[in-house]
């Protein structure tokens, strides 16, 4: 599916004027930004991205400022579920 966003011709040429890839600029977002409703998993936003690696999708995620860390509370808890299941 090709999906067509219209920009006013003065904003795009402002947005684009330090070389940047307005196309790209806007894939990251929306991606990230379905990344973080929950209704992308990880392996689909890289899919849906291009990369190649994780470490590529990492990278793109900190620069959109989403923090995959997990607390103190959430690791004792997963902690103790793979202690539960003998893992």
């Amino acid at each position: 599916m090709n999906l067509t966003v219209h920009l006013p011709d003065d904003l795009a040429a402002r947005l684009a004027a330090d070389g940047a890839d307005l196309e790209r600029r806007a894939l990251e977002a929306f991606g990230c930004e379905e990344y973080r409703a929950g209704r992308l998993a990880k392996p689909e936003l890289r899919r849906l991205l291009g990369l190649g690696t994780r470490g590529e999708l990492d990278r793109i995620l900190k620069a959109h400022c989403i923090d995959d860390s997990i607390t103190r509370e959430e690791f004792d808890r997963q902690l103790r579920d793979l202690e539960r299941f003998g893992i």
